[in-house]
């Protein structure tokens, strides 16, 4: 079946039918130029829509971007304190029955020294001291005993887990050997006990016997109950208390030799019965790290998602304010001729291309924003380059919902209403 053309334009011009066809399908140049002189024909509005979306597009680019820096901070500092950290010490449930509980020996610090990987290895023990007190000699912590933690360690304990003096000095080999009474106290038991500082060699009574204290810790990694114990040597704990073996062995190994030390460790100590040991090993590093920025990335992702929501709602208003505003115009192109979709097709546009700048202008200060905290807190920044170069798009297509709802409204006005009401 063939269609018949409508009659040729006495003009020239196309026929009719031609015509309509031209005027159902508007030029897409046309549309943008409209769109465009909709958008720029009021500045200041322009600026207030476009600032809410530049808001909620910076807020995501930049929370998440900060997100992703922080987290590779948090994995850097665990690389270089916990993930360190290897704790040796024997199997609670002991040997099988009839047999001995397994014991730590003496010279396990000396095994472990031996292993590839190793930085500083050293014995810490709790101590059963009864029902003696702690109590300063010049009576400056009150006069009253104070029930504090008494702790046995090597030398090498300081250097495993990383000691820092507030002021004095660390016992060494020789207080060991010697079995001097000598102490070092946590910053938390010094403050009870009312010492804080060691140059008149103070000393405190633990029961009814006198120590003499040399140091005072600032600040310890891993072990945090040092911090509120009194430390004495091994050598002098034998000697008051009995100390028979030490209750763990605290590890310190190079950056990623962690897993391989936590193997070697009980080989080394009891290569006879290795599995009577336990071993307190960091996870590996790869999964707390996606861990870490998981978690991260989330929280800061609803939170720029919150913000996008909003300066989402922001141009539906703007564009829902800027239809009523605009009643008169869109009586008169649909008294001339412009269709329903003419109308929403444009509303749609303008609030694309109002999304589109917020995004774009958004993810600018986003990156600004991510570089220049890095840049001050003295960070590595690091930022998804897909969000970077995606979250223009992101504004536009917010734009793009936030007009669906305004753009049909300005297309359902009847030209006759707008123009009575005109």
């Amino acid at each position: 079946m063939v269609t018949q053309a409508g009659p040729p334009d006495p003009a020239g011009g196309p026929s009719t039918s031609r015509r309509r066809r031209l005027r159902s399908r508007p030029a897409v140049r046309d549309l943008l130029d409209e769109a465009l002189a909709g958008v720029a024909a009021r500045p200041t509005r322009l600026i207030l829509t476009t600032l809410g979306t530049v808001l909620g597009v910076a807020a995501l680019v930049g929370t998440v971007g900060l997100g992703q820096t922080a987290a590779g901070q948090i994995t850097q500092r665990f690389d270089l304190a916990a993930a360190t950290r290897v704790v040796v010490q024997p199997d609670d449930k002991g040997g099988q029955e009839g047999e001995a509980a397994t014991q730590l020996p003496w010279d396990a610090p000396d095994r472990i020294k031996r292993l590839n990987g190793v930085e500083a290895v050293g014995t810490v023990s709790s101590l059963e001291i009864g029902d003696d007190l702690v109590e300063n000699v010049t009576g400056l912590d009150g006069g009253a005993g104070k029930a504090l933690q008494v702790m046995a360690g090597s030398s090498g304990l300081w250097d495993a887990v990383r000691a820092v003096l507030k002021t004095g000095r660390f016992f060494d080999d020789g207080h060991d050997q010697r079995a001097d009474k000598v102490v070092v106290l946590g910053k938390h038991a010094a403050e009870r006990l009312g010492i804080n500082r060691v140059d008149a060699q103070p000393a405190v009574f633990i029961g009814d016997e006198p120590y003499t204290v040399i140091g005072i810790l600032d600040s310890v990694t891993g072990r945090a109950d040092l911090n509120d114990a009194v430390i004495m040597p091994n050598g002098t704990a034998k000697q008051a208390y009995n100390l028979e073996s030490p209750d763990a062995v605290e590890i310190r190994t190079a950056v990623g030799a962690a897993q391989l030390i936590a193997e070697q460790a009980p080989i080394a100590i009891e290569p006879n019965n290795p599995s009577t040991l336990t071993v307190d090993a960091p996870p590996k590093q790869g999964a707390v790290r996606k861990g870490v920025e998981s978690d991260l990335n989330a929280l800061f992702l609803l939170l720029g998602a919150v913000a996008l929501l909003v300066g989402g709602l922001g141009i539906a208003n703007v564009t829902l304010l800027s239809v009523l505003e605009r009643i008169s115009e869109i009586g008169l192109r649909r008294a001339l001729g412009a269709a329903r979709r003419h109308i929403a097709v444009q509303f749609l546009v303008e609030s694309v291309i109002v999304g589109f700048l917020g995004g774009l202008l958004g993810t600018a200060v986003g990156v600004i924003l991510t570089v220049g905290v890095s840049w001050v807190r003295d960070w590595t920044p690091i930022l998804d380059n897909r969000l970077a170069f995606g979250s223009p798009l992101l504004g536009a297509f917010i734009g793009l919902v936030a007009g669906t709802y305004p753009a049909w409204k300005a297309s359902a006005i009847q030209p006759i209403t707008a123009l009575r009401g005109t």
